[in-house]
């Protein structure tokens, strides 16, 4: 079995959590980036006209840099993400489309929410076709991350 954790991150808290993790697991890491980096205007949800609630509420794809090299040998994807809006950033759910997730069981961790987890796994499934969302979890630790990553 192999295992992959791929995450976003803009402001560095999803980063340091995943790779501490996947450090301490012995797992490879990816990180999904965007194409155009999010600047700090970009994610001001407050503005209505910030990047972040144009992706988000006109439900667009945000293009991406770069691809998982050999995502076909993994079994198991972590994937992680500050929740926007009770549910993934968008450039999360794009990354998901380009991949064939047939007979992958994957992992949703999201590392801040005011809103909490809520309903983020089965909102997450329509995005890895052919793959099973297991769970989903908010975390708020490397260590967090960890235990539940050994006891799934």
């Amino acid at each position: 079995m192999k295992t992959l954790y791929t995450y976003f991150s803009v402001e560095g808290t999803t980063k340091s959590v995943a790779e501490k993790a996947a450090k301490e697991l012995g797992v490879e890491v990816y990180e999904i980036q965007p194409l155009h980096p999010y600047t700090a205007a970009d994610i001001r949800y407050t503005n209505p006209l910030a990047r972040c609630n144009k992706e988000k509420f006109g439900k667009k794809d945000v293009p991406i840099s770069g691809k998982v090299k050999d995502f076909n040998e993994y079994d198991t994807v972590f994937i992680g993400f500050p929740i926007w809006y009770g549910a993934a950033p968008n450039i999360v759910n794009t990354f998901c489309k380009e991949y064939d997730w047939t007979g992958k069981k994957v992992y949703a961790f999201a590392t801040s929410g005011g809103s909490g987890i809520g309903k983020t796994a089965e909102k997450h499934q329509s995005y890895v076709k052919g793959g099973v969302v297991a769970k989903a979890k908010l975390v708020h630790s490397a260590s967090d991350l960890i235990e539940w990553a050994k006891s799934v």
